[in-house]
């Protein structure tokens, strides 16, 4: 029987690099975290720097060392879990001694759980304090998990001498390599949609299987927007024997990072559906999974493996968390943003930091600023954003694109060329330029935004990892791009690991506005700016499929609208806040119905 977390919150991937070690930071004390896999180079970069810092005996990695992408990752993740490793011990030695540092410990556990319980009823006791704590903490206590995140739509293809590589060394097959062939015990989240070919080349390693006592080494957890898209993708991946042991639902655009706007479906109602259907998705994997198994002569598993369903986006109280645990009977509940303003968790540089403490609501945004075509959320006033003004001032564009990771637009050579890159801004301005006449002022400015917007997320996203550490950034200037949810506007100070775990557990508050909406309403008012402003700006002929669309999007919204009247209405929770949640509510619904959705002529 493996034993249960210590802790019913995880730490969910933030970037390429704000949690690229967060599980050194954390997982001594149970905390479960992510770490993003696709850029080999920060991963080499780290283990260096923990290398010297530790004193440890891990090598170099050359990139031209052959399969070297694979290696680095390999290398990294095996030395978090060394590193980690070591820290639980001295942790557990430190906590079976003193007292005060095992208090401390016991106040950061949730008010549920049994184990704090019975730790509290140790320390009370008068003899063999010591020997009974150990052996107590020897058999229940385990260090929080190291995963990994890889966004299954950043699988570039590789060249060497000109000639196209093998599929196996694509980018995020490589990654996906690296930590298959780590000694990590842990989880690969899958994000960012389906990949089919990558899917299928986890076939190729065993510790993705259930041993014959329906163990799995290395466990899938796929991040999922809606039910219908999680049944595609486990379905999948159980016919070829491969078991999904959680689905992370994050919300459409109430998150960090990249936003995937659901069709109008809001968490809540989204929740609702899993709740429902959960044992329909076990069911049919299993069948699935357990024909898949027998049919490649592996062990089969007679009962069902362990399904877990988590949540994350947009969660700011103790209350909220708590609604979801009791609700909507998830295992864990992801707290990203917030941590950024948690030194001890995340790798962030003070000026980044001070940038979030002091934004506000209206500075955080939906912007177009990523390569990938999908919105981003990101924050005004970056470093990043500085410099691009500058260099926009004297008539330049684009970055000198090192690292290629999201050149994956095939427009200009079968290669890929990155939209954020200078040389892919260049060839566009110019065509732009040229076809300047033909249109109106408004057009120009907005098709000329839409190349220049595009920035290099690969350099952006992991500079703040560099600059926390001293570490030397080579290349051009680029700044910190950072991606919160815009849950992080109501979070103004830095506070200490043990103060936001206290407050995810409703132990102390850090929030200092009582103005903060309900994550609900703050997501569903997301939902109704998103559709206003897809309107407004859409600025190509409207089509029947568009309007219909539209239409759907806002039934949607309306029906979630319904959903939350009744859900809180029903639930002993938000008490307090009812008679503002309906009011909210209604507005919303009005503004919604308010909303011109242009009509195609017949």
């Amino acid at each position: 029987m493996t034993q249960k977390p210590l802790h019913n919150f995880h730490i969910p991937v933030m970037g390429l690099a704000y949690t690229i070690d967060s599980p050194i930071r954390v997982a001594q004390y149970g905390i479960s975290s992510v770490i993003s896999i696709i850029d080999d180079e920060i991963l080499e970069k780290m283990k260096n720097f923990y290398n010297k810092k530790f004193n440890l005996d891990y090598f170099g990695i050359s990139t031209k060392t052959e399969d070297y992408r694979a290696r680095r990752v390999t290398a990294y993740l095996d030395m978090v879990d060394d590193i980690v490793n070591e820290k639980f011990e001295s942790f557990k030695h430190e906590i079976s001694k003193n007292k005060e540092a095992l208090k401390d410990f016991i106040a950061m556990l949730p008010n549920t759980s049994d184990l704090k319980n019975s730790l509290q009823n140790l320390i009370n006791q008068k003899d063999e304090w010591s020997s009974n704590i150990k052996n107590f903490i020897e058999s229940n206590l385990k260090p929080g998990s190291i995963d990994v995140n890889i966004m299954t739509k950043v699988d570039k293809d590789n060249y060497q001498n000109n000639e196209q590589l093998p599929v196996m060394y694509n980018d995020a097959h490589a990654s996906l390599r690296g930590f298959a062939k780590s000694k990590l015990s842990s989880s690969m989240v899958l994000s960012a949609g389906m990949n089919p070919r990558l899917y299928s080349y986890m076939e190729e390693f065993e510790d993705f299987f259930p041993d014959e006592n329906g163990n799995i080494k290395k466990k899938i957890i796929l991040k999922v927007s809606d039910f219908r898209s999680a049944m595609i993708q486990g379905n999948f991946l159980a016919k070829k024997g491969l078991w999904v042991s959680e689905y992370r639902i994050e919300s459409g655009l109430n998150c960090g990072g990249h936003a995937f706007a659901t069709e109008g479906m809001l968490l809540g109602p989204i929740m609702e559906e899993f709740k429902q259907k959960k044992n329909d998705l076990i069911q049919s994997a299993h069948a699935l999974m357990t024909a898949a198994l027998e049919q490649k002569g592996k062990p089969t598993v007679s009962e069902p493996l362990e399904m877990k369903i988590t949540v994350q986006g947009g969660v700011g109280t103790a209350e909220e968390h708590e609604f979801l645990l009791a609700n909507y009977h998830v295992d864990s509940v992801g707290w990203g943003s917030p941590f950024l303003l948690v030194p001890e968790a995340t790798s962030v540089d003070t000026e980044t930091r001070n940038l979030l403490l002091q934004s506000k609501e209206q500075d955080f945004y939906l912007s177009n600023i990523s390569p990938l075509g999908v919105p981003f959320n990101t924050v005004k006033g970056t470093s990043n954003e500085r410099l691009n003004f500058e260099k926009e001032a004297k008539g330049k564009y684009g970055s000198s694109c090192p690292k290629k990771l999201l050149a994956l637009s095939k427009e200009f050579s079968p290669e890929g060329t990155c939209t954020a890159s200078r040389k892919y801004q260049d060839i566009k301005l110019k065509e732009l330029y040229d076809n300047k006449e033909t249109l109106t002022e408004k057009e120009f400015k907005k098709k000329k935004s839409e190349i220049t917007d595009k920035v290099c997320l690969c350099v952006g996203l992991v500079n703040a990892a560099y600059m926390e550490q001293n570490l030397e950034i080579k290349g051009e200037k680029q700044g910190v791009v950072i991606c919160p949810g815009p849950n992080i506007a109501f979070f103004d100070k830095e506070v200490s690991l043990s103060e936001m775990v206290k407050h995810i557990y409703g132990n102390t508050n850090i929030l200092s506005d009582s103005q903060r909406p309900n994550m609900f309403i703050n997501e569903l008012k997301m939902y109704v700016d998103y559709l206003r402003k897809e309107i407004t700006d859409s600025t190509a002929e409207i089509t029947h499929s568009q309007t219909k669309k539209w239409n759907a999007f806002r039934k949607n919204v309306l029906e979630g609208i319904e959903y939350y009247h009744e859900l809180f209405t029903a639930s002993s929770f938000f008490r307090n806040g009812l008679s503002t949640i309906n009011q909210q509510l209604q507005e919303y619904k009005l503004q919604l119905i308010a909303i011109e959705i242009p009509q195609v002529e017949k």
